[in-house]
C-alpha cells in the first residue's frame, strides 16, 4: 500500500470533528491494507512508529528541514510530484535508521532520512516530519483506533480491547484481527490471545478517593497496601532469563541489574510479577521521585548512586499457570509464597476503617505516598482502571500537559515560569486549558523546564535572557503532576472549570501525553463524583 493512502486518511481524520466519522474513515482504510502492512498502518495512524524510537529528535528534524517548522528546505530536493513510497518501504527505512549506532551514525541517520524525505510528496513529507516529531495530533486516540479495528474486522470492540491489553499493542492486535478473516474467525483469533511470559501486558490501574473511609465505603473487607512513589515495573522470569518492563511497556532490562537480580530470587521457573521500584535512602525512606526516575532512565546500568529497591504486589503468571483471572487474595498468597519476604509490599487485610487509617498514617510517616485499597476478590484487570483498586493520598493531584509558559520577571527574569496547564479531551484528541501556575517551582526546576520547553516550542522562542516577555507555546508532550485544593467553575477557560491553588509537584518524564488526565476527570472532581466511571482522578499515576 502507498504511504499516500495513510496520509490522506490522516488528513481526513484530522479535519473530521465527529468520533463516529473518524472511526468510519479509519475502518474503511484498514479493510484495504495488505495483511503484512496492517501493523504499520495502525501505528502510523496512531502517531507511533513500529520501532517506538529511532534516535531522530525534533532538533535533528528541524535542522534537516532547513529551519523551524519548515516542510521544504534547500537541503532537500523539491517534493515528489506523484506518490511512490509504500508503507513497507517507509517502515523498513525507519527501521534501518533506528538500529544505527556508534561513530558516524548521526551522519548516516541524516543521509537515510534525507533520502526518504526526498522521495516523499509534499503532504507525505509533512506527515513524516510530524510523525517523527511525535506531533501527529489528529484525534485517532486508542479508543477511536480500537473501535475502528473492531468495525473493520466485524468483531466486538471488547474483544479488540482485551487482546490489545494482553499484547500491549493495538498494531499487533489489528494484525491478529484483520490478517485472517472478519467476523467469527477474527473473534476466535482475538480470543486466543493469552498472557505470555516475555511479552508485557498493560498494568491494572487504580481509581482515587479522598479518604480511607471513602475508599472502604466501596471495598470492605479490603487489602490495604503501601503506595510507593516509584516507577511501575513488570518483571518476567523465564528460567535464568529476566526482563524488566515499564508501565509504558518499554524494556529497561539492561539498565536495572538490581531488579534483574531481584527477579531471579523469585522461587519459580516462570513468573510475571507486578510491582514498584524506588530509590531509598539509607534509613529506608524514599528518595525524591526525580532520583528514582533518573536512575530508571539511565543508560549506564550502574547502581552506585541510587540503586532501586523492588516492592512486589501482584502475580500474573507462575510456572505456566495464568493467574490474572484468579481472585486477588489467591494471587497475593501465591506471591508471598514464591517471593522473598523483603520483596513483598507491606499490606494488611481489614474491614476496620480505623485500622486502615492507622496503616495509612504509618505509610505517610515512612515517606510513602499513601495506600492502595484493593478488593480481595477482583481479578487482575489488565490495562483497566476501576474501583477494584482505589488509591488514597493526602492531597489531590492530576497529571496535566504543559501547553505553554510565560517568561518570568523579577527573580525569575530570563526563565520560563508561569505554566499554562491543560487536560486531554478524549473526544477530539486535543487538549483543553485549565489554568496557570508558577507555584512549587524550585530554581532547579525553573532551569530544567526552561531548557525543555524551548525544545518543545512551536515557534522560535530565542534564548533565555533579561527582558524576555510573552508566552512560549509548546507542543503538549510534557506531563507535570499538579497538586491542588479543589476544582471550581470558570468562564475564563474553555473547559468550564479550573483548579484552585494549583502547584507543581514534579514533572513526569516517565509518562506519555496519552497518560495525562482528561477533562472528564477534572469535571468529575468538580461534581464530586470521584469514583464513578473508568477515567478517574490521578488514574494515570504510577500505582
Amino acid at each position: 500500500m502507498l504511504l499516500d493512502q495513510v496520509v490522506r486518511t490522516s488528513t481526513a481524520v484530522s479535519a473530521t470533528p465527529g468520533r463516529l466519522a473518524k472511526i468510519s474513515l479509519i475502518a474503511d482504510m484498514l479493510t484495504q491494507v495488505p495483511a503484512d502492512e496492517i501493523g504499520v498502518a495502525v501505528s502510523f495512524l496512531s502517531g507511533d512508529l513500529t520501532q517506538r524510537q529511532i534516535g531522530v529528535g525534533y532538533a535533528a528534524l528541524t535542522d534537516l528541514m532547513g529551519g523551524f517548522g519548515a516542510v521544504t528546505a534547500p537541503a532537500l530536493p523539491a517534493p515528489a510530484g506523484e506518490p511512490q513510497l509504500t508503507l513497507a518501504d517507509t517502515d523498513r527505512i525507519l527501521g534501518e535508521i533506528g538500529i544505527l549506532g556508534g561513530h558516524g551514525s548521526q551522519a548516516e541517520r541524516r543521509r537515510l532520512l534525507g533520502g526518504l524525505l526526498a522521495r516523499a510528496t509534499e503532504s507525505e513529507r509533512g506527515f513524516l516530519v510530524r510523525l517523527l516529531a511525535g506531533d501527529l495530533r489528529q484525534g485517532a486516540l486508542d479508543g477511536v483506533m480500537t473501535d475502528a479495528i473492531a468495525r473493520a474486522a466485524a468483531v466486538p470492540a471488547t474483544e479488540v480491547r482485551r487482546a490489545s491489553q494482553l499484547t500491549g499493542s493495538l498494531a499487533a492486535t489489528a494484525t491478529i484481527a484483520l490478517a485472517v478473516a472478519t467476523g467469527q474467525a477474527a473473534t476466535d483469533a482475538l480470543r486466543a490471545v493469552a498472557l505470555l511470559v516475555g511479552r508485557p501486558v498493560r498494568p491494572m490501574l487504580a481509581a482515587s478517593a479522598p479518604t480511607v473511609a471513602a475508599a472502604m465505603n466501596r471495598i470492605s473487607p479490603a487489602a490495604v497496601e503501601w503506595k510507593i512513589d516509584g516507577v511501575r515495573v513488570q518483571i518476567h522470569l523465564d528460567g535464568s532469563a529476566v526482563r524488566v518492563f515499564t508501565r509504558t511497556l518499554d524494556d529497561i532490562t539492561h539498565r536495572v541489574p538490581e531488579l534483574v537480580a531481584a527477579g531471579l530470587s523469585v522461587d519459580a521457573t516462570t513468573a510475571v510479577v507486578d510491582g514498584e521500584a524506588v530509590a531509598l535512602r539509607p534509613d529506608g525512606r524514599p528518595q525524591p521521585f526525580q532520583v528514582t526516575s533518573a536512575r530508571a532512565a539511565s543508560q549506564s546500568a550502574t547502581t552506585d548512586s541510587a540503586p532501586l529497591t523492588l516492592f512486589l504486589f501482584d502475580l500474573l503468571e507462575l510456572d505456566g499457570e495464568n493467574l490474572a483471572d484468579a481472585p486477588a487474595s489467591a494471587r497475593f498468597a501465591r506471591l508471598a509464597a514464591a517471593a522473598p519476604a523483603g520483596l513483598v509490599i507491606p499490606r494488611l487485610v481489614t474491614s476496620d476503617v480505623a485500622v486502615a487509617e492507622e496503616f495509612f498514617a504509618a505509610a505517610i510517616a515512612r515517606g510513602h505516598e499513601g495506600v492502595v485499597i484493593k478488593s480481595l476478590e477482583a481479578p487482575y484487570g489488565v490495562g483497566r482502571r476501576g474501583s477494584e483498586w482505589i488509591k488514597v493520598k493526602p492531597r489531590l493531584t492530576l497529571d496535566l500537559l504543559v501547553l505553554g509558559a510565560e517568561w518570568g520577571h523579577g527573580r525569575r527574569q530570563g526563565w520560563l515560569s508561569n505554566l499554562h496547564l491543560g487536560a486531554r479531551d478524549p473526544v477530539t484528541g486535543g487538549v483543553i486549558m485549565l489554568g496557570k501556575t508558577f507555584k512549587g517551582l524550585t530554581d532547579a526546576l525553573l532551569r530544567w523546564q526552561t531548557e525543555r520547553l524551548l525544545e518543545l516550542a512551536e515557534q522560535p522562542a530565542g534564548e533565555p535572557g533579561p527582558g524576555r516577555r510573552g508566552v512560549v507555546r509548546v507542543r503538549p508532550e510534557l506531563v507535570v503532576e499538579i497538586a491542588f485544593d479543589g476544582v471550581q467553575a470558570s468562564t475564563r477557560y474553555p473547559g468550564g472549570v479550573t483548579l484552585r491553588f494549583a502547584r507543581v509537584l514534579r514533572y513526569r518524564p516517565d509518562k506519555s501525553p496519552a497518560e495525562a488526565d482528561t477533562i472528564d476527570t477534572v469535571r468529575a472532581l468538580w461534581s464530586g463524583d470521584q469514583l464513578d466511571g473508568t477515567d478517574v482522578p490521578g488514574g494515570s499515576s504510577a500505582e
